[in-house]
């Protein structure tokens, strides 16, 4: 039950997926400072000669003005180490208007208690309030406290192999505290702009790959141009082939439109991902958080369970959220469909309704015969 997880816990492993293989993987270091020195340097500045005035080009160390460190605190089951209670986790977002909202990773937001966020310039962490999700794209737009702030704007151009990109955000490596989580900056290029999104924790069709370094943490950041315009939204790498992914911006948009209206997309409430061990024959979504107040929530479903079926549908038989997501997307997020979950911590099988009939007990493997 392996899984890329670029959303990093500081002192505890929070079971939410930067759906980036394993955690191994999204824990690497930071890229080093001589790295992010040059990639900053090499784009900082630019002239142009005249008698009488000196342009200079966009720096982009500017784009740090833009990008929030988002702590997380809640309490998530993960899969392989059991509860983390008042667990905290780091993730990044991006500013995109004056009035503070920013768009970030479902990942990173959906089941925490709270959410703090660090702006650069400001003393003391300001307050974030969810405006809505998308567990399927794995997006995510909140919005801050105040007004004021300094956005970024989106790439209008087309994204094509080659384009030189900036990965922005707040990898954790080897910090101690959310406290030592610096920002930082690297450099690459897109390498591909057809790459699968199908993984074990979101569903995306295609997404950007790229290789100006991720780690642990820097889910939600902007991959951004030499202008600072918004190319994607990074959300996972496989660290030991240094593999970056991020959501192309121009696919998140009509995404981001929705969430900012406050309407969730393709989405039950869970921070979840997909399982699969053949060995003992346990295959379905791992709920490691629920949004209070979602369909997930008023059916009954705990942090810990497995969904194994909707709609009569074994799910994740092919270790992604793929078939999950591709029934919400048929169905609509707020129909009603059925579903069954193994309650992993009771051995226990409950069967009901989203958006309908919430779950009663179906079978117990701990009292064979046992049924409702």
């Amino acid at each position: 039950m392996k899984r890329i997880v670029v959303l990093l816990a500081v002192g505890a492993v929070v079971a939410a997926s930067c759906g980036g293989g394993d955690d191994s993987s999204s824990s690497d270091s930071i890229a080093d400072v001589e790295t992010t020195t040059a990639a900053t340097t090499d784009a900082t500045t630019a002239s142009t000669e005249s008698s009488t005035t000196e342009a200079t080009a966009f720096d982009i160390a500017d784009v740090e003005q833009s990008v929030v460190k988002i702590l997380a605190e809640g309490t998530f089951v993960d899969p392989e180490v059991g509860e983390q209670a008042n667990s905290a986790g780091v993730g990044s977002g991006a500013i995109v208007s004056e009035d503070g909202i920013v768009v970030t990773n479902n990942h990173v937001v959906t089941g925490a208690a709270l959410l703090q966020v660090t702006v650069p310039g400001e003393d003391e962490p300001v307050n974030a309030k969810i405006l809505a999700v998308s567990e399927c794209s794995d997006l995510a737009v909140i919005q801050l406290d105040g007004d004021g702030y300094t956005p970024l704007s989106y790439y209008d151009g087309e994204v094509t192999t080659g384009l030189e990109v900036y990965a922005a955000g707040y990898p954790a490596s080897d910090a101690n505290t959310i406290d030592e989580v610096d920002y930082t900056l690297t450099r690459g290029i897109i390498s591909s702009t057809t790459a699968s999104g199908e993984t074990n924790w979101a569903s995306v069709d295609e997404v950007l790959e790229h290789d100006a370094r991720i780690r642990g943490g820097n889910s939600g950041g902007p991959l951004v141009d030499t202008e600072g315009h918004i190319v994607g939204f990074n959300y996972a790498s496989l660290g030991e082939s240094d593999q970056n992914y991020a959501i192309a911006a121009a696919d998140a948009r009509p995404i981001i439109d929705e969430l900012t209206a406050g309407n969730n997309v393709e989405s039950s409430g869970i921070n979840g991902e997909a399982v699969l061990d053949e060995e003992a024959g346990v295959n379905g979504i791992w709920v490691a958080s629920v949004e209070s107040g979602s369909p997930a929530d008023v059916a009954g479903i705990l942090p810990g369970d497995i969904i194994t079926r909707l709609e009569g549908l074994d799910l994740a038989l092919d270790g992604t959220m793929s078939d999950y997501c591709d029934i919400l997307r048929t169905q609509g997020s707020d129909a009603t469909m059925s579903l069954e979950v193994l309650r992993f911590s009771t051995e226990e099988v409950y069967e009901g309704q989203l958006n309908g009939d919430p779950l009663a007990l179906s079978f117990s493997f701990a009292q064979p015969g046992s049924t409702a």
